[in-house]
């Protein structure tokens, strides 16, 4: 598996210290507003598990899945919702959780949904943006790094469910995607 890493970008260690600040930063602002933490899965899975463990405010957690990547790497730029939230997010801060802002129609997608239901506020929290892939005006209110236009996996991003498990961000090798 690491074989077919071309480069890391972010180890373990710059991961780990940059989600403390994260952290940090998100304690202090919802710390007496009882957010709902809402990852964006699979890929936001190991992230928000991370991220969780640093908060140190009173939070519920639920789940959202979608899906706008065809089995390829490619976007359809269409977003399909697979499973929806459990809990009313009626007058309730919403934190979406996010692996990596692409293309963006994912997030633009649920920001609307929730802005919909009636969220007293929306903030999205990413691991990684790739800015030079944006299709649609959308923005993470916090940013772990922001990572170029290559193909990139570990912490949860993934190519095929492969290489969610590696413990740091890299890029793919194109000999790997392109077969």
């Amino acid at each position: 598996m690491h074989n077919d890493i071309e480069k890391v970008l972010y180890a373990q260690d710059q991961v780990n210290q940059r989600l403390d600040e994260l952290a940090n930063t998100l304690t202090e602002k919802y710390q007496d507003q009882f957010p709902l933490i809402v990852p964006v899965m699979t890929g936001a899975m190991m992230f928000t598990s991370e991220m969780m463990k640093r908060l140190n405010l009173k939070l519920n957690v639920d789940y959202i899945d979608v899906a706008s990547y065809a089995e390829n790497s490619e976007s359809t730029g269409k977003v399909k919702l697979i499973q929806d939230l459990s809990h009313n997010i009626k007058d309730r801060p919403v934190i979406i959780m996010e692996d990596i802002i692409d293309t963006g129609h994912t997030l633009k997608y649920l920001a609307q949904l929730f802005a919909d239901r009636g969220a007293k506020s929306i903030e999205i929290c990413s691991l990684l943006d790739k800015p030079a892939r944006r299709e649609v005006d959308v923005e993470a209110d916090y940013v772990g790094f922001k990572v170029p236009n290559e193909f990139i996996v570990g912490y949860g991003l993934d190519f095929n469910g492969l290489y969610r498990n590696l413990p740091f961000v890299g890029v793919l090798k194109r000999s790997v995607y392109e077969r």
